[in-house]
């Protein structure tokens, strides 16, 4: 299992230089990967005001301030974003971290302020058909051949984008869904892992949500060979033994990434870097 450490793009993470510390600060601890969410609002804005930071920008500087860790957002809503667009940051982004990258895509929420504040679509199955369209554009044009595209949605004239990625066969897509829900997890069985969350946040997902979901992705893929399994959640600075109580049932049912979720609603800020700087959980 590899550990990395998954960041809001919101509240005190709001600040790009901090996260470029923070980044550095984790790699230097020995995490493998940095992931940071991707939202414009989150909240009402009668609800609460916080400072924001564009993930793209910010993974794009921690990329120039690390060389190890894996980096991505966590998800990019790709139905608010053009996948053209997403396709060609994307190229930059791997080639600038050296074949670093891993896009997490997922349909966005919520959809009452992060969609519906900018006028945008909110019907969930139409943001679905988005994901869909723009995850069959992006993967199409990152074969760096000739390519079009006729969708519902989307319609796009013979072209061809060039570099190709840095990382073979593609840059590796990794897909966020909410269970109970199946059809997110389905989707995910095409690509290259799934990062599974509740849709009842902040409800967590349990070992036994996690079991449903890989019966998914095993009947769609026949097996879970060269494919991601990603769970976010909290662990200790040092008590080892409480850690492998809660990492046991993820590494039984075979889960590659744990994510350490450092949430700036939880603690104080020096108490979260603390347990960056304190590196990837200690097992007996």
């Amino acid at each position: 299992m590899k550990y990395g450490i998954n960041l809001p793009n919101f509240g005190w993470f709001g600040d790009i230089d901090t996260l470029i510390e923070i980044a550095v600060e984790a790699e230097d601890a020995g995490w493998n990967g940095f992931t940071i969410w991707d939202h414009l609002l989150v909240f009402k804005q009668d609800d609460m005001v916080l400072p924001f930071v564009d993930p793209w920008i910010a993974l794009s500087a921690i990329a120039c301030n690390t060389s190890k860790m894996k980096l991505g957002p966590i998800v990019t809503p790709l139905p608010r974003r053009r996948p053209w667009k997403v396709a060609r940051e994307a190229l930059s982004l791997d080639h600038l971290s050296k074949g670093r990258l891993i896009l997490g895509v997922g349909i966005g929420a919520p959809p009452e302020v992060e969609f519906e504040y900018f006028n945008e679509e909110t019907d969930e199955k139409i943001r679905a058909q988005l994901l869909d369209e723009s995850l069959d554009i992006i993967t199409g044009l990152w074969t760096g051949k000739p390519f079009s595209y006729n969708g519902q949605h989307y319609q796009l004239d013979e072209m061809t984008f060039l570099p190709k990625p840095k990382q073979t066969p593609r840059i590796p897509i990794w897909v966020g869904g909410g269970v109970p829900h199946k059809a997110p997890f389905r989707r995910a069985a095409r690509y290259d892992g799934v990062v599974p969350v509740h849709a009842r946040w902040p409800e967590h997902v349990t070992p036994a949500n996690l079991d449903e979901v890989l019966d998914i992705i095993r009947m769609e893929r026949g097996n879970l060979e060269n494919y991601d399994v990603v769970i976010c959640g909290a662990t200790t600075n040092d008590d080892s033994i409480r850690n492998e109580e809660i990492l046991a049932p993820w590494e039984k049912r075979g889960v590659t990434w744990w994510l350490e979720d450092i949430s700036s609603l939880r603690a104080e800020m020096d108490v979260l870097r603390e347990r960056i700087r304190a590196g990837p959980p200690t097992i007996e």
